[in-house]
């Protein structure tokens, strides 16, 4: 089933905020395989954005070519306000990356991998210390710094790639699948983490695969797709993209059912339950509209509760749906 792209408000305003991440057109194929078929991003600084997407889809591709360890092969991009071709060294300075695969070396502690990489970005001896010291207090490593890395669970791992990432103080992080493989415990901990970030002004760019996990922590989120953006949004207007919304009103007296039954041309009705389920958007244009027609024919629903799809509804009708046809529109804001 096609899903129309949908230019939201919020869109709107997103155009005139800072981005801390453009993209113009942005392709990547490997051979006669097109990765990314000319995708637009505008995400503004101090934000969550999510970018979901099946296996394969390019996901990690547009992190890559975002972070210069790809060049693209078409379109202009800029990370942190640097042109992403004629600086791409000042995009390296002011970013961070946390890959699929842990950037832990197991063979030295935990505040030697940090230690590390305070040398990587040229801090001095005392100053890598203080950096280290203030990290592994923040992620809860102090007591295990001194540890061999590859003693650590996965979800230990997990934050001291991210406290490894921070060492050099980036305005924007990359986390492509951060949180893959970990148990809810550890999910729920880096999600708080996310948080705390962007509570701090950083721009974290979200991979995921757990739709959960974009609904809990994007502003917006863009759905990728045969390499182009099939859909962008927030989750709710991502959600109302599909189909299946809808007001479910039950009553207690058999008289008032009717009534409303009556009013409300196009419900599904249970006689059983006393139950009406009208297809609603879920808006609050939506909502009003029908409260006002129950009013007019004097009619109250003992109980009135709003259904509407989930991510993965909009994730399965958007992937499984054919490519869409190049659109204006089609800019993930």
């Amino acid at each position: 089933m096609p899903i129309p792209v949908m230019p939201t408000s919020s869109t709107a305003r997103d155009r005139t905020s800072p981005a801390a991440v453009s993209a113009l057109g942005l392709r990547k194929s490997y051979g006669d395989r097109t990765v990314l078929d000319g995708i637009d991003l505008h995400i503004p600084a101090g934000s969550v954005f999510a970018l979901l997407g099946p296996n394969g889809a390019g996901k990690t591709t547009t992190v890559q070519i975002l972070s210069t360890l790809l060049t693209a092969d078409g379109g202009q991009a800029q990370v942190a306000g640097h042109d992403l071709a004629a600086a791409p060294q000042a995009v390296r300075a002011a970013i961070g990356v946390t890959g699929q695969f842990s950037a832990v070396d197991g063979l030295i502690t935990g505040e030697e991998n940090m230690l590390l990489m305070a040398d990587l970005h040229h801090l001095s001896k005392r100053e890598g210390r203080r950096v280290t010291a203030e990290l592994l207090e923040r992620f809860d490593l102090t007591q295990a710094a001194k540890k061999p890395a590859s003693t650590y669970s996965g979800g230990m791992k997990r934050r001291l790639d991210i406290a490894m990432t921070l060492v050099g103080n980036p305005r924007v992080i990359f986390l492509d699948e951060p949180t893959t493989g970990l148990d809810p415990r550890s999910r729920h901990a880096m999600w708080q983490i996310v948080r705390e970030l962007v509570s701090d002004g950083v721009t974290v760019f979200l991979t995921t695969q757990y739709l959960e996990e974009a609904d809990e922590l994007a502003d917006r989120i863009a759905v990728l797709h045969n390499g182009r953006i099939a859909a962008h949004g927030t989750a709710e207007e991502l959600k109302r993209l599909v189909p299946g919304g809808h007001v479910r009103l039950r009553f207690t007296d058999p008289t008032a059912y009717r009534a409303a039954a009556s009013a409300l041309h196009g419900a599904s009705a249970n006689d059983e339950t006393l139950t009406l389920q009208v297809p609603s958007s879920g808006t609050s244009r939506d909502l009003r509209r029908l409260l006002d027609r129950l009013d007019s024919a004097g009619v109250e629903a003992d109980e009135l509760t709003v259904h509407t799809p989930d991510l993965d509804d909009v994730f399965f009708a958007l992937t499984s749906a054919p490519a869409l046809p190049s659109q204006p529109e089609e800019t993930a804001r």
